[in-house]
């Protein structure tokens, strides 16, 4: 009797070992997940119990707005002007967004290279640079509609102006940090002049660059209801200004919520773009 306990002991934990590595591996999958639900689910549950108690008015139920979210996506249950409507507002921003980033990343990145790199070009354009860069893009509303009129193209320069800097100063950041003594070991290996810059200057810099990369894009998002507030007709910010016209807070709120998920995806595919591009240093992870 004692033998086949003794034998069947082990078996026994030979048995459990598989099972918790199988549970420790699927909580380390979903882990993430889970804890980044967390912070929304708690005010998911604060706004439920706010509107239900009516501690504001103002403000409709978590119900009410998941429900016009999918009129406004499918339509069927309103039928309003804003139904079934989402694909096409969404478009709209998005080539307003991408666009934008796009030209504003055309301009900063040589640039940031160009005053990280050469003294006198930082003289020269560094200290108008960094009296423009305070002017909060909210102050060139007025002007960009004088300029380039009521609609699209000045909803586009406004979101070129808000991406530019962040991308123009972590450029510099970048190309200024380069270690010295990576020059000096490239000499040394027989890479000397212009080889430089693509064999040392951008591989180091390209970390920082990726990062105002981030920022740039999602200050594109941010900015994207001040510039559609010059007029045109389709978009998430002019939904937004829509909604607060006449005082449709659901409507207010469908459209935050779909840019901060556009935003949120957005910044998730310049984060893989960059961890596959640096897929090289041990460093980065984004």
């Amino acid at each position: 009797m004692a033998i086949v306990e003794t034998v069947s002991a082990p078996a026994a934990a030979g048995a459990a070992g598989p099972t918790r590595a199988a549970t420790r591996s699927t909580w380390s999958r979903f882990k993430p997940i889970v804890l980044a639900l967390i912070v929304p689910l708690i005010l998911l549950v604060f706004w439920q119990v706010a509107t239900t108690q009516q501690w504001t008015r103002l403000i409709p139920t978590p119900y009410a707005v998941g429900e016009y979210m999918i009129d406004f996506a499918v339509g069927g249950i309103y039928d309003d002007a804003y139904s079934a409507t989402l694909t096409t507002h969404l478009l709209a921003s998005m080539s307003r967004v991408y666009g934008g980033f796009a030209l504003a990343a055309l301009f900063a990145l040589p640039i940031g290279i160009l005053i990280g790199r050469v003294p006198t070009a930082r003289m020269v354009l560094d200290p108008f640079l960094q009296v423009m860069r305070p002017i909060p893009v909210t102050a060139w509303l007025p002007l960009s509609m004088i300029l380039f009129g009521l609609g699209a193209k000045s909803a586009f320069a406004l979101v070129c102006l808000g991406a530019f800097y962040p991308i123009l100063l972590n450029t510099i950041f970048g190309v200024r940090s380069v270690d010295p003594k990576l020059f000096e070991a490239a000499s040394m290996l027989g890479c000397r002049g212009n080889a430089q810059f693509y064999k040392v200057v951008l591989p180091a810099a390209t970390p920082s660059i990726f990062t105002g990369l981030r920022l740039g894009l999602g200050l594109a998002w941010f900015v994207i209801v001040v510039g559609e507030m010059t007029g045109v007709p389709q978009g998430l910010g002019a939904v937004i200004m829509d909604g607060r016209t006449l005082s449709r807070t659901e409507l207010v709120i469908c459209g935050m919520i779909v840019i901060g998920l556009a935003g949120y995806i957005s910044d998730r595919v310049v984060v893989a773009l960059g961890n596959y591009l640096l897929r090289w240093s041990p460093n980065h992870h984004g």
